[in-house]
């Protein structure tokens, strides 16, 4: 277990349209993960309960306050955990309007660990072609093992799968290698 003399912040952003659904059930298997590991202050931010001020948001008003919150939180984050299911070969439109009026600077180093959920194996470039692009953007550090998923990894709406597991286990060592010391 590594010890900070402060808790770390991890923040996870959530791109599923859908209540309870298997991206959730990523990011709590992540964060679980993240917990056993080392001491830190979990937090999730579910777009689907932002969606009305991301979309006046864009379309020209002000950020409501939890909008203004939920950047505040992203872009103070010592890890961001990002994750999405697969629609037509890509993260939703959700994340996409989320990530889009996120500030150029406001992840730039921030470790990003990467996750998707697809329907099938197909997609499961997604993280290479269509996330890790988005957030090399941004400057983030993406951490090099993505997170993907498909239905067969899942028991009773919880990640069941061994390999999935590893995988997790593998993505949250190196996200939180990269976090420097706290304190």
């Amino acid at each position: 277990m590594t010890e900070h003399s402060k808790p770390l912040s991890v923040v996870a952003v959530s791109g599923t349209l859908h209540r309870p659904s298997k991206t959730g059930a990523v990011i709590d298997a992540v964060l679980e993960r993240v917990a056993e590991a080392t001491s830190a202050d979990l937090e999730v931010i579910e777009l689907l309960d932002l969606a009305g001020p991301l979309a006046d948001a864009l379309s020209g008003g002000e950020a409501d306050a939890a909008l203004a919150d939920a950047y505040a939180r992203v872009a103070g984050a010592d890890l961001l955990v990002v994750a999405t299911p697969v629609y037509k070969g890509s993260y939703t439109g959700l994340l996409k309007l989320f990530v889009d009026q996120l500030g150029q600077d406001s992840l730039a180093g921030t470790p990003v660990l990467l996750a998707a959920v697809g329907g099938s194996l197909q997609h499961a470039l997604v993280i290479e072609h269509a996330l890790r692009p988005l957030f090399g953007f941004f400057r983030a550090d993406t951490v090099a093992t993505g997170i993907y998923a498909t239905g067969a990894d899942f028991v009773d709406g919880v990640v069941g799968s061994g390999p999935l597991r590893e995988t997790i286990a593998a993505a949250v060592a190196e996200g939180l290698g990269r976090v420097p010391a706290a304190g």
